[in-house]
């Protein structure tokens, strides 16, 4: 009896999640300057610090032998807005937590400026 109770519940919730609404990850952008308005240096530390985080991928992502070389998808050096800087996924997050807290600690301990949700009109 649990067994086609349980059965039943997992067919409900399976309803009830295609139909609720799944908010959209949001991204962060860590420009290349302070909080003072200094340009960070050295020049490539966007390359550096998604370079540290490059082996993060989703689940679903390619296992082949080059799959592994280039950024991963949540943390992608980028120019916005003329600026230098490092988009980081939220996903990072429920990847691998400490991770995410790096990315964090970088941008604090460095006083860099973080931009929620950035505009991407801004490239």
């Amino acid at each position: 009896m649990l067994h086609c109770n349980t059965m039943r519940w997992a067919a409900d919730n399976r309803r009830f999640r295609s139909r609720a609404r799944v908010a959209e990850p949001k991204r962060l952008f860590i420009e290349g300057r302070t909080r003072d308005g200094r340009t960070f240096r050295p020049s490539d530390w966007a390359e550096r610090l998604a370079g540290a985080l490059a082996s993060f991928r989703p689940d679903d992502a390619p296992r082949s032998a080059g799959a592994f070389i280039g950024y991963s998808p949540f943390c992608v050096p980028r120019y916005l807005g003329g600026v230098k800087g490092v988009f980081v996924d939220e996903r990072l997050r429920e990847i691998e937590l400490m991770a995410w807290d790096f990315v964090m600690n970088f941008a604090r301990d460095n006083e860099l400026v973080v931009v929620e949700d950035p505009a991407l009109d801004r490239t």
